[in-house]
C-alpha cells in the first residue's frame, strides 16, 4: 500500500467503519509509525494530534478497535479502517462519535421493518393491512408467507418478469410480518447467515 503522508504534513486521515453494521464510527488520523502498529497488532493506533504521541484506541478504557482490513482511496491519502469495535467507539461513551447507535441497517428494508411495527402496535384493523394480519395471528400471517412463496414459484417459471418481481416483493413483505410475529427481525436472519459462512 502506498500512501501518500506528505499532503498532510505526515498524516493521513483514517475513517473507521464497523465491518459488521458498515456504519462509520469515527475518524482519526495516522502517520505511518501508526498504520504500521495497527498492522503489526491488529488494534487500531492513531497519531494523537493533541498529546503528540501514537495512541491505541481503548488504551485505558478498553474499548480497543479490533483491525479487519485497511483500503486506500484512489488519491492515496485517505484510509478507510473496517473494524471490529469492543465496547463504545467515543470518550463520550457512545458507539460513534456521532452519538448513533452502532446498529446493522438494510436501508429501505430497515425503513419497512420499522413501519410493520408501527402499524404491529398503533393501527387498527379497520385501518391498516398489516394491522389486521397481526391481529388474525400467527397461522394466518404464515399461511399468506406459504401463499407468496406458490406465487414466486409459479412466475418464475413464466416469462414475465413484472410479475415475477411483483411477487417476490410480495413474499419479502410478508416474510418481515411473519419474522416480527415470531418476535424477530431481518438482523436475526443475517446473523445466522454470517456464523454460517464464518464456518
Amino acid at each position: 500500500m502506498n500512501i501518500d503522508y506528505a499532503k498532510n504534513n505526515g498524516l493521513v486521515p483514517a475513517i473507521i467503519q464497523d465491518a459488521t453494521t458498515n456504519k462509520v464510527l469515527m475518524l482519526g488520523y495516522m502517520n505511518e509509525e501508526a498504520v504500521k502498529k495497527t498492522v503489526e497488532t491488529n488494534l487500531v493506533t492513531f497519531f494523537s494530534r493533541t498529546k503528540q504521541r501514537l495512541w491505541t484506541k481503548g488504551e485505558e478504557s478498553g474499548n480497543v478497535l479490533n483491525l479487519v482490513g485497511i483500503k486506500l482511496d484512489c488519491d492515496s491519502d485517505t484510509l478507510l479502517v473496517k473494524v471490529n469495535p469492543k465496547g463504545p467507539t467515543c470518550h463520550k461513551g457512545s458507539d460513534t462519535c456521532w452519538n448513533e447507535d452502532n446498529t446493522q441497517s438494510f436501508g429501505f428494508l430497515s425503513e419497512l421493518e420499522s413501519v410493520i411495527d408501527d402499524r404491529k402496535n398503533n393501527a387498527t384493523e379497520e385501518t391498516s393491512y398489516v394491522a389486521s394480519l397481526f391481529a388474525k395471528g400467527i397461522n394466518k400471517i404464515a399461511q399468506k408467507v406459504g401463499e407468496e412463496a406458490v406465487e414466486v414459484v409459479i412466475e418464475a417459471k413464466d416469462n414475465d418478469d413484472t410479475l415475477f418481481l411483483d411477487e417476490s416483493a410480495d413474499l419479502l413483505f410478508h416474510y418481515l410480518i411473519l419474522l416480527q410475529a415470531k418476535g424477530f427481525k431481518l438482523s436475526n436472519v443475517v446473523d445466522v447467515l454470517i456464523k454460517r459462512e464464518a464456518k
